[in-house]
């Protein structure tokens, strides 16, 4: 008889980035993010509300349409990928998006038993 044994991996040290943008900019983003040392992304589709027709006193028409970018991360990387988002999507530009950062108390999914093996040794060296 074969027995499946399952288990559950949590990651603890982790944050989630998310990045609002105009919509057709979310695959230069994730790209920056890849190159920055990401893993992958999650990119949906929103509707932004409140004021649409101007943003400020610059006049810059803001489209209502939305890609959402969110990445888990491991904390030590946060800034470098969140430097490398904001700069690929341009959001030093009024109305071209947001981000931010929201540290996670825990994450599952799975992880091959070889990633695993070398990240308890890594942790073990560094200890």
């Amino acid at each position: 008889m074969t027995v499946n044994r399952r288990s559950l991996t949590v990651l603890t040290d982790v944050a989630l980035i998310t990045c609002i943008v105009q919509r057709g900019v979310a695959d230069a983003i994730v790209a920056a993010a890849r190159k920055g040392g990401a893993q992958g992304a999650t990119v949906y589709y929103a509707r932004g509300m409140g004021v649409r027709e101007r943003l400020g006193l610059l006049g810059v028409a803001v489209d209502v349409e939305k890609e959402v970018v969110n990445i888990v991360v491991a904390s030590d990387q946060v800034d470098r990928i969140f430097q490398h988002m904001y700069l690929a999507g341009s959001l030093d530009t009024p109305g071209m998006g947001f981000m931010y950062v929201t540290p996670l108390e825990k994450a599952a999914t799975y992880i091959p038993k070889e990633v695993r093996e070398n990240l308890l040794r890594s942790k073990d060296e560094a200890d």
